[in-house]
């Protein structure tokens, strides 16, 4: 390996893990950055999580996921507000400043794209203060296409700053996932305008491969196994002066069959051949 200063690992590419395996997995490989998701932080103890980073010297560079905010009923809205709260104050207990959001998709027989959209800036103009006062800034993940209908209504990153614009850039942003939008030919463009808005509040990796697997979310690909030029990406993204954390995010069952630590170094080998 050369320099993995900028990798973070996130959790979900070794869900075989533990935290504690994590954790100490990351320190033996050199390795101080990691991403985090909800249910197995709250399962171990988020303010128990938080110590065991802090003591390991690890860093959280994000935590996954709030968002979901496309309901019509008002009460089922009310709910998905209070977890977003929620999501927000365990974020600031674990010291990190980006909150990933999945904004949700399209509410059981509704095809109104442009009005979920709609539902998701209302979210976001309660949220974005509530955040802001501690520390942590709200990223709209727009996820590829064919999550629209039940996962996502942001598609790309273009309908991602139209909502993340409405609102200061301490507040809201955006993440530029390869996975996502390595296809969107207005990917470039769009990346620059983030950019040059303060919004890019995170960078992830994964690679697109086919076939894809029944259910599509678990077909994210090693680096380098798929379709994604990660130099070109990253290239665009440090154009705009970001110089943050590059979080490899891979949901893929195969990867979670095998031993960690050999999952584990093939992400920094392959991080280092493919995205350095």
């Amino acid at each position: 390996m050369t320099d993995v200063s900028r990798l973070s690992i996130n959790q979900e590419t070794i869900k075989q893990w533990s935290l504690p395996e994590l954790t100490e997995g990351c320190v033996k490989a050199g390795i101080d950055k990691v991403g985090l998701w909800r249910g197995p932080v709250q399962e171990y103890g988020v303010e128990r999580t938080a110590q065991l980073l802090k003591v390991a010297g690890l860093t959280v560079t994000s935590l996954c996921r709030g968002g979901f905010f496309t309901a019509l009923d008002p009460a089922e809205r009310a709910r998905a507000l209070d977890d977003n709260r929620a999501a927000i104050d365990e974020a600031a207990a674990l010291s990190t400043d980006t909150l990933v959001l999945v904004s949700g998709g399209l509410p059981s027989g509704s095809r109104d794209l442009h009005g979920a959209r709609e539902r998701v800036a209302e979210a976001l103009a309660e949220l974005g203060p509530y955040a802001q006062e501690r520390g942590v800034r709200l990223a709209i993940e727009p996820l590829h296409p064919m999550f629209a209908s039940d996962r996502c209504v942001v598609s790309t990153l273009s309908q991602a700053l139209d909502i993340a614009e409405r609102f200061p850039a301490e507040q809201v942003g955006v993440v530029v996932d390869t996975y996502h939008i390595w296809w969107d030919d207005q990917a470039a463009a769009q990346i620059a305008r983030a950019g040059e808005g303060g919004r890019i509040h995170s960078f992830q990796l994964a690679d697109w491969i086919t076939p894809l697997p029944a259910g599509v979310l678990l077909g994210r690909g090693q680096l380098g196994d798929g379709s994604v030029d990660f130099r070109a990406f990253r290239a665009m993204v440090e154009a705009t002066g970001f110089d943050g954390p590059i979080e490899v995010e891979i949901f893929n069952e195969d990867l979670w069959a095998r031993d960690g630590a050999e999952v584990l170094a093939e992400v920094a080998a392959r991080y280092v051949e493919h995205a350095c």
